[in-house]
């Protein structure tokens, strides 16, 4: 059995008797990216591309939208307690680094005016870094250290691994519609079929238990 990573390309021959029972997801040991195990991956990836009969047709190494509408989905309490975890790791690094910042700003202020400006300063830069928090982790592999703990992860409802453009976009500007209507955005993950919130609509995204 020939498995292709969809992220970069590493192919590896594997003995079928030596994948777990019901094993569905792969780490690629190159890139490190998960993705999902197809069954059919039986021939390596350039002979499946020569007898595609159909030039943009996915080919079977790639899985099909319905396999990735039944993964498991994660809940609203699992969201709930990882974006807790989450807000607490935020917190502790807006009070240590906002606190630096402070600090230094303090010792080189000389009048009023100076520690007025040094305090918004400080907002500002709590502000990004709850910012750059959220969309680096997600970008970089789909799951903040609070859905790590949780063992949940971010990806496109293609099965595909986000962008920090697509990152960004969730969780800036999408989850603050989500958070403008009383919360209903993320109410919705509660009553959705797929579990989505309004921000994984817009995003296109899916958020999956591994």
């Amino acid at each position: 059995m020939q498995i292709t990573c969809p992220h970069c390309g590493f192919n590896k021959k594997v003995d079928p008797e030596q994948l777990p029972a019901g094993a569905s997801q792969v780490n690629c040991p190159k890139c490190k990216q998960s993705f999902l195990l197809s069954t059919t991956d039986t021939e390596p990836q350039e002979q499946t591309i020569d007898n595609d009969p159909q030039p943009g047709v996915h080919s079977s190494q790639f899985p099909v939208q319905g396999e990735i509408d039944a993964l498991p989905k994660a809940g609203f309490w699992m969201r709930l307690v990882a974006t807790m975890i989450d807000a607490f790791i935020v917190f502790v690094l807006q009070f240590l680094l906002g606190s630096l910042l402070a600090l230094a700003g303090g010792a080189a202020a000389g009048h009023q005016g100076a520690v007025v400006n040094i305090a918004v300063l400080v907002q500002l830069f709590s502000f990004a870094v709850s910012i750059a928090y959220y969309v680096i982790f997600t970008g970089y592999c789909g799951q903040t250290p609070g859905k790590m703990a949780l063992r949940i992860k971010v990806i496109r409802r293609d099965g595909s691994s986000l962008s920090y453009g697509r990152a960004a976009f969730r969780e800036i500007p999408a989850k603050f519609i989500s958070g403008i209507i009383f919360g209903i955005g993320y109410l919705m993950v509660a009553f959705d079929e797929q579990k989505q919130g309004l921000h994984d609509r817009m995003a296109d995204t899916y958020v999956i238990k591994l």
